[in-house]
């Protein structure tokens, strides 16, 4: 677990209600597609982190998903994209853990990037790997 600082954030991501999937540059997908993230994990999702608000921030992962967890997406559900959806299917068949990112608050625990990949896990009943975003403030 780490918490990170966001100065000169946009705040494009608000804390207070169910964001919209944010675009993330190439780098980071593939780390996320292939769960292989690199520590410090605010150093590896920089990108991200600056679309929120300034403020101090949680980050924990990856871990997997508690059972009981609901989680809320922030795209269309279940994702229209079934071959996508099938890629990551393949790969968690093969042993690979790719990583969800999910913005945890009081209220919810919405999916900012992965919907694809938790769509994935479900279908071949695994527990999806999560990278948690929880502000501090």
């Amino acid at each position: 677990m780490e918490q990170v600082k966001v100065n000169g954030g946009t705040g494009v991501i608000d804390t207070n209600s169910v964001p919209t999937q944010p675009e993330l540059p190439q780098s980071l997908r593939i780390a996320l597609a292939t769960g292989q993230m690199r520590r410090p994990l605010g150093d590896t999702l920089r990108p991200l982190l600056d679309l929120f608000a300034d403020g101090e921030y949680q980050v924990a992962g990856p871990e997997r998903l508690a059972e009981d967890r609901y989680l809320t997406p922030s795209a269309d559900w279940p994702p229209a994209d079934v071959s996508r959806v099938g890629y990551y299917r393949t790969a968690i068949k093969s042993g690979h853990r790719p990583v969800a990112i999910v913005l945890e608050t009081t209220d919810a625990a919405v999916i900012l990037d992965g919907h694809h990949k938790i769509a994935a896990y479900r279908e071949e009943a695994i527990l999806p790997h999560l990278l948690i975003i929880s502000p501090l403030n």
